[in-house]
């Protein structure tokens, strides 16, 4: 038997791969060492003459075709392989004509059942010892599970980041495997910083060293639901969720991890809070002896079902007030406010009664008006000495007749609603001039509780302010202690036009600015400086570092997150900030990691 010399181009196998392509002794049937070689390899190998016919073909290439070695033998190998690339985009054909190694991924052949299966291709071109192109070597493998897997974690990654809960998986390591949108969002860790990481770093939950639920799936097999913990974010903020774990499997029911979703529970927490506090005094703070005096009837006011009108100042807590006797009386329907003098008289009669389809051009549906929400609950009518004589009349006839029509509607509808009604003007007087009806005002001062003006109640200056503190620590996470004796002076001596209101708002203002423990003169709003005697230059200053281009910010920041396709890392280093100052400020502009991904 004479055997030819070939070389195989940038191939592994190099000039062993086909050293009997010129058999001279074909009755010889015995496996020659090339046999054996091509044989052993788990990829299918063929190779061509330079007229496509296959010269020889091995058997994990007759496993992947379904095609025997003796009837493959001989034919042309587009014949045989029936690949999609076969006619206009051949790769064996592109070796062989320019000399070089072509590598293709995405081909598909056709096996001897019709079967499609998808497979990867390497070829490179066979020459003689002179150089000479003989033909081509073509080596394929089967890559349907890869597939089959890709389009599962494509598929699964989609699925995960189209629901609103957290999700993750983890391998039976803890180490985490997959972690959505959603995830990303709530704990303020983006998931190229997540994967590979144990579950108990990223998450830092109550539960993770002793009570973990997703380990106790992982090792009993049993799934956990909605078990209520505590993580705390990247800024160490302490985030309520809910918990549900259950253990992965794999086809042979073999535990090889564990998968976790969780919801963000923090504004059901705080609805549970105000449902179970419903509208205490817990807001109200005096020890004024005439808002004591106030406190010991609310318990009296609350359990009658009669028509309250509150009298005040604006910005004296006249609401608080309201929604202290609906909390504590025993009527089970909604609260419902409304500040009358803050719409014109057309609209604020379908805010109050609502109207039918149809009722003007653009009543396209019914909706319900406020005394309709309202059943069996409170309504509490703001600035009701704003509203004109003709909805006085509507609303004197809801007070007497405990009925009204919504606009565009003849049928009458009950109303079971207690009223609470509320003025910074003197309606007394206001009756005396003509512009008030007097059977409304009677109707309304069933029940009349007149809070004084802060100014009247300088007491209570300090009890407020540090209560405002307590409130703003909450909302912006800074640990502000207390006000200085200067602070706190200036605070004593102003007038306060604007009432509590103007209090909380001046208090908001020094948060701005404040950046220690307490609260200085420094601190406080430059007008309320002047009138207390001239502002000193590192008012100044403050004032100015704390006016940025807020807006400017959020769309730099955005923008940022867009640009690094929502990577926190990336972004921060791009601003030249700290991850934990990128978060904090995504926080306060509101603004998510998916909202940020292109």
């Amino acid at each position: 038997m004479r055997k030819a010399l070939i070389f195989c181009d940038n191939y592994p196998l190099g000039n062993t791969i086909f050293a009997a392509m010129h058999r001279t002794d074909p009755e010889k049937t015995f496996p020659s060492l090339n046999d054996i070689v091509l044989n052993s390899i788990t990829d299918g190998v063929f190779t061509v003459d330079q007229g496509w016919r296959i010269v020889s073909f091995n058997l994990s290439a007759e496993k992947i075709t379904g095609v025997k070695r003796s009837e493959a033998i001989g034919r042309k190998c587009h014949e045989v392989l029936c690949a999609n690339i076969c006619v206009s985009n051949c790769a064996l054909r592109k070796s062989i004509e320019t000399g070089g190694e072509i590598i293709s991924l995405d081909v598909n052949i056709r096996n001897s059942d019709g079967r499609d299966i998808p497979i990867s291709v390497k070829t490179s071109v066979l020459r003689d010892e002179q150089g000479e192109i003989l033909g081509g070597v073509e080596t394929f493998r089967d890559i349907s599970a890869l597939e089959t897997l890709r389009k599962e974690i494509s598929l699964g990654d989609f699925i995960l980041d189209s629901i609103a809960d957290g999700a993750f998986t983890v391998d039976t390591d803890m180490r985490i495997t997959s972690f959505n949108r959603a995830a990303q969002d709530i704990t303020g860790v983006h998931c190229s910083e997540a994967m590979g990481r144990k579950c108990y770093e990223v998450m830092r939950a109550d539960i993770c060293q002793d009570t973990c639920a997703l380990k106790r799936s992982i090792k009993t097999g049993m799934d956990v639901f909605n078990q209520k913990v505590y993580i705390q974010d990247v800024e160490d903020d302490v985030i309520p969720i809910s918990v549900s774990t259950s253990a992965l499997r794999n086809e042979l029911g073999e535990i090889i991890g564990g998968v976790e979703t969780f919801r963000d529970i923090s504004a059901l927490e705080v609805l549970r809070k105000e449902i179970s506090e419903k509208y205490s005094f817990k807001d109200i703070i005096s020890k004024n002896h005439k808002i004591k005096n106030i406190f010991a009837t609310l318990p009296d006011i609350a359990r009658s079902a009669s028509t309250v009108l509150i009298e005040g100042p604006s910005g004296s807590g006249k609401e608080l007030f309201a929604k202290a006797i609906h909390g504590l009386s025993q009527r089970k329907g909604s609260y419902i406010a409304l500040n009358c003098g803050a719409l014109p008289d057309t609209l604020l009669e379908s805010e109050l009664f609502g109207y039918q389809k149809g009722a003007f051009t653009d009543a396209k549906s019914d909706k319900p008006g406020r005394f309709a929400l309202a059943e069996k609950g409170t309504i509490f009518l703001d600035e009701i000495g704003d509203i004109s004589p003709a909805l006085q009349l509507k609303l004197l006839r809801v007070l007497q007749e405990k009925e009204f029509e919504p606009l565009g509607c003849t049928t009458t509808h009950k109303a079971d609603v207690r009223v609470i009604a509320a003025t910074n003007k003197n309606l007394k007087e206001q009756v005396d001039q003509g512009v008030f009806r007097a059977d409304l005002f009677y109707r309304l001062n069933v029940i009349r509780i007149s809070l004084p003006p802060l100014i009247e109640r300088r007491e209570d200056i300090p009890l407020l302010a540090h209560h405002f503190i307590r409130k703003f620590n909450a909302l912006s996470h800074k640990k502000i202690k207390t006000l200085s004796p200067d602070a706190l002076s200036i605070l004593m001596r102003h007038e306060y036009p604007g009432n509590v209101r103007e209090l909380e708002n001046i208090i908001e203002y020094c948060f701005v600015l404040c950046h220690g423990e307490t609260i200085d003169r420094y601190h406080l709003p430059e007008g309320l400086l002047r009138e207390m005697g001239g502002e000193d230059d590192h008012h100044e200053n403050l004032r100015i570092e704390a006016n940025p281009l807020l807006n400017a910010e959020s769309s730099t920041i955005f923008e940022a997150l867009q640009r690094f396709n929502g990577h926190r890392g990336k972004a921060a280093a791009y601003l030249g900030i700290e991850k934990t100052t990128l978060w904090r400020k995504m926080k306060k502009y509101g603004i998510t990691f998916s909202a940020a991904i292109k």
